[in-house]
């Protein structure tokens, strides 16, 4: 009888050992590198050519907004407050009225004073008639001369009493107006200071606030620049390549918190007279038109202004530049689509592109999407070429790739 067959699972798992031997023998055999010994293809990048054009470098500022006019209103005769006649925060135009005093004495005092003054007017229509009729007794030689310089002193006294009266009417006059408080200027009201009911006290020093007036239409904008940048300035005035701002009306560019770019323009029209040796920064201003009423004194701003005349420059992507320690480089296109190291100094960005002031050369190829890739210089590269300002395009797919149009 045939002996019976071994079913047992140790039995069945006998060749497993032999199994992965082979395999791993067959693994050594590619340990060299990829199957058949092909090199992985080269990364693909993005590259542009360097842009050479006219710049016109602007330097940055920080600064803040504030009003051409500022006005404190006080009242000029004292009384009780009577009315605000304004909506707090509002808008006002010269000659508004903002605050009433209660004006009933001063009327009297006007009214009394005008009495006065008709008093007065009526001496002197009586001096005058007197003149004239003494005037005629003595050409008849019916009395002295000295009764004729006598009514013509009386006259003379009686006028001068009735210019001193209409002195009096007018200072009464603008004592009466003056109990209305009107709007200095035209601009933007702030919060009444006192409410009816309140005395008010008139006449400086001790003259009452009332409220404050800010002009809206323009504005400043008020910054500091360094000393560095105030010489650099003065160097390119006397080489004439770029005029004082106390001389011209060099143009500036404006930014608020949370825009992007420069959208306001104004120009300068004030630099000081001294540097502040404690901060070693010039006070400079500019003026902003402000019909739309964007800007609000004491906003804060980023400010540009014009930092020199127009000259070539080579420019490049900020997304080409690879920092290195304190170093700055870029990687280049070379020979046989080798991404070489070059070295760069930077200068400012200007329209969304960086200044390179040394280390490229025009019409070089850079890198400028894709330099995670590169892993040591001379590393060949597959480049594709996109603009400059476009650092991310994207290669178009391959035919018949998922994601080619079909044709």
């Amino acid at each position: 009888m045939p002996a019976p067959r071994n079913h047992s699972p140790r039995a069945a798992r006998r060749p497993l050992p032999l199994l992965l031997l082979a395999l791993a023998l067959s693994a050594c055999g590619h340990a060299g590198g990829p199957p058949g010994g092909q090199m992985p293809p080269p990364p693909q990048v993005n590259v542009a050519s360097v842009v050479q054009n006219a710049v016109t470098q602007w330097d940055e500022f920080s600064g803040h907004i504030e009003a051409v006019d500022r006005v404190e209103v006080r009242p000029r005769v004292t009384g009780y407050l009577e009315k605000v006649a304004f909506e707090e925060g509002g808008e006002v135009s010269k000659g508004d009225l903002l605050f009433q005093i209660d004006d009933r004495e001063y009327r009297a005092a006007y009214q009394r004073a005008q009495a006065d003054a008709e008093r007065a007017r009526a001496r002197v229509g009586l001096a005058e008639r007197q003149v004239e009729r003494a005037r005629r007794l003595a050409e008849g030689k019916l009395i002295p001369r000295d009764d004729v310089d006598a009514r013509e002193a009386e006259l003379a006294q009686a006028r001068a009493d009735l210019a001193a009266m209409q002195a009096a009417v007018d200072t009464a006059r603008l004592n009466l107006d003056f109990t209305r408080v009107v709007a200095p200027i035209s601009g933007r009201v702030g919060k009444a200071l006192v409410t009816p009911g309140n005395l008010v006290t008139g006449g400086m020093p001790t003259a009452t606030l009332l409220t404050t007036v800010v002009s809206l239409d323009p504005v400043y904008v008020e910054f500091e620049g360094d000393e560095n940048t105030y010489l650099r300035y003065q160097g390119l005035a006397r080489a004439g390549e770029r005029q004082s701002s106390r001389e011209a009306p060099n143009p500036v560019r404006v930014a608020l918190a949370g825009e992007s770019g420069f959208p306001h323009e104004g120009h300068m029209v004030f630099v000081d007279n001294a540097l502040d040796p404690a901060t070693g920064t010039i006070h400079a201003r500019a003026l902003l038109p402000n019909p739309d009423r964007v800007f609000t004194p004491g906003l804060f701003a980023r400010v540009q202004l014009l930092g020199s005349g127009s000259h070539d420059a080579l420019l490049i992507h900020d997304r080409a530049v690879i920092t290195d320690q304190d170093r700055k480089y870029v990687f280049v296109l070379g020979p046989e689509n080798k991404a070489l190291r070059r070295d760069v100094k930077l200068g400012p960005s200007i329209d969304g592109l960086r200044v390179v002031s040394d280390g490229l050369k025009p019409g070089e190829q850079v890198l400028v999407n894709g330099t995670q890739k590169v892993f040591f210089p001379g590393m060949a590269v597959a480049p594709f070429v996109v603009p400059m300002d476009q650092p991310e395009q994207q290669p178009p797919a391959p035919a018949g790739a998922p994601g080619a149009a079909a044709h």
